[in-house]
């Protein structure tokens, strides 16, 4: 299985949350429908119903974002969302968190959607990105071979369970990418106390869905976030050995890269797509992705609650 053929899979679900989620919108913006949505929502809706969606004079937005928003299907609902209440044209790059941070220290993308809060900080701090904000959260899940090798089910804690991983010489996959997924498997090897080293120890260097594959093919372990595993796990020979641990909540936010420091970024439009993100009706949709196919939402809507309000740590 590649995730090309896994995509294909969950097309037509896919193909039919968006068609759900554009005929919730295009009810929100009929007249008499309710007018209570983000600033500037309302009169947005009532000036597209007179005269077509926006023009905007730079179309073009690129969003830097992880792969589980893309593997998940997550942003095959939203992009056309976004393009037709805005005008703009979304260029989407998903890569690991680190990369898509390290596009944002360039200048070579307009806005970020990631999943590495310490990270995201920092890009704060150096005043790379502006105008973070809390989108939503799910969690990371610690998947393995039907077999369970390294016996990890019924473990208490992530730290625990990497330690009979290690000691088994069991097989686990990193991505090795320094994306949020990689940089939280480091921050649970470190705290059990371990360098992951060894032929046990193997690094992909993929997104989340090819990480996924190869550790089905190979019958390994591998961390997750459970957004991406939902949406492929019919095709792959793994299950859940370890979830529900504190320390695998997986929050992501949006930001825009800073137009002050960077001229050519598309401050309008990458404006334009974090309140997007965190407008209602947007949070509604993301809050009901999953749900029909899955039986439970992919990813929980938490715009404009803190991060500690969700059990982060800020």
């Amino acid at each position: 299985m590649n995730r090309r053929q896994a995509a294909h899979g969950r097309r037509p679900a896919v193909l039919a949350l968006a068609l759900t989620a554009i005929l919730t919108l295009s009810a929100c913006g009929a007249p008499g429908a309710g007018r209570t949505s983000a600033a500037g929502g309302a009169a947005g809706t009532k000036e597209n119903a007179q005269s077509g969606p926006p023009k905007p004079a730079n179309p073009r937005v690129i969003l830097a974002t992880t792969t589980s928003t893309q593997d998940s299907g997550l942003l095959d609902v939203l992009q056309p969302m976004f393009e037709k209440k805005t005008g703009y044209r979304l260029s989407i790059v998903a890569v690991g968190t680190g990369q898509a941070l390290a596009m944002g220290e360039r200048g070579e993308a307009d806005v970020l959607l990631v999943h590495a809060p310490e990270a995201e900080m920092a890009a704060v701090s150096k005043g790379v990105a502006v105008d973070r904000r809390l989108v939503m959260h799910n969690d990371f899940v610690l998947v393995g071979p039907p077999d369970d090798p390294a016996g990890v089910k019924g473990t208490a804690t992530a730290a625990e369970a990497f330690r009979k991983i290690a000691r088994a010489q069991a097989l686990f996959i990193s991505r090795g990418d320094e994306s949020g997924t990689h940089v939280r498997e480091k921050s649970i090897w470190k705290k059990a106390g371990i360098q992951p080293e060894g032929k046990w120890y193997q690094q992909s260097g993929s997104g989340m869905g090819q990480t996924l594959g190869i550790a089905s093919e190979k019958g390994a372990y591998t961390l997750t976030d459970r957004a991406t595993y939902l949406a492929l796990k019919q095709h792959l020979r793994l299950g859940i050995v370890l979830e529900g641990d504190a320390s695998l909540l997986n929050i992501y936010h949006v930001m825009q890269v800073n137009p002050a420091r960077f001229a050519k970024v598309n401050a309008e439009g990458a404006k334009a797509f974090v309140d997007f993100m965190t407008a209602p009706e947007t949070q509604k949709v993301i809050g009901r992705f999953g749900v029909e196919e899955f039986g439970q939402p992919l990813f929980f809507p938490d715009a404009g609650k803190s991060e500690k309000a969700v059990g982060g740590s800020s």
